[in-house]
């Protein structure tokens, strides 16, 4: 739209563009901004009483889904929840990497209660939008889990899963991670040929991202 307007400069640093610029459309990010289209204001925007609030619900929140004693009821209220949270507060995202609830997360993931795998799996894609998470969830193990939901997941599970690969795979070095592990393309290409039309669409954009690498 920029460059249909009659824009020559960039945007961003507004340098002049050449006469014919070569442009190449990032689907991938197109694709991780469209989940994520709605979001609340800057947290700057919001009263420092409702950013307390938060902090200490998401505290109470963590505390639940990372015990050995809640239930799985008890950890998909938390997980719901912190679904929500961390969607549009980049600080909370940060609380519960810190706070270890990953490990806790990725248990859930496990689980063969598809909507607590649903909501775990929304959760770490919630926390993959930092950059500094993505080495981060790989390092974990997220990506045996995300393989195996492709395989034999749910379908919404299976579309999460694949937009979490395209969130991951924008740090250049989790490209060859994600390729070099067994069957994690092949389960996308596999996706790509007999999933829906999300999990096809999920697919196809998490290789697309990953073939920008070359040995992928």
């Amino acid at each position: 739209q920029w460059i249909d307007s009659g824009n020559r400069t960039c945007p961003i640093t507004k340098l002049p563009l050449s006469e014919n610029p070569s442009l190449i459309p990032n689907h991938a990010l197109r694709s991780l901004i469209s989940n994520f289209a709605h979001v609340s204001p800057k947290e700057s925007s919001r009263p420092r009483t409702q950013q307390e609030h938060s902090q200490s619900q998401s505290q109470a929140l963590i505390s639940t889904l990372v015990s050995r004693s809640s239930s799985n009821a008890s950890k998909l209220e938390s997980l719901s929840r912190l679904v929500r949270l961390t969607k549009r507060d980049s600080s909370i995202r940060r609380k519960v990497t810190e706070s270890g609830a990953v490990r806790a997360a990725l248990d859930c993931v496990d689980s063969c209660n598809q909507v607590l795998q649903e909501k775990s799996l929304s959760l770490l894609l919630n926390l993959s939008l930092e950059d500094d998470n993505k080495v981060g969830l790989v390092a974990d193990g997220v990506i045996r889990r995300i393989v195996a939901v492709l395989r034999v997941g749910s379908p919404d599970c299976k579309a999460i899963a694949a937009t979490l690969l395209t969130s991951l795979a924008v740090v250049e070095v989790n490209k060859a991670t994600i390729g070099s592990y067994p069957d994690a393309i092949s389960a996308l290409v596999y996706l790509l040929r007999v999933g829906n039309d999300r999990e096809r669409k999920e697919s196809a954009t998490a290789l697309y991202a990953l073939c920008s690498f070359p040995d992928n």
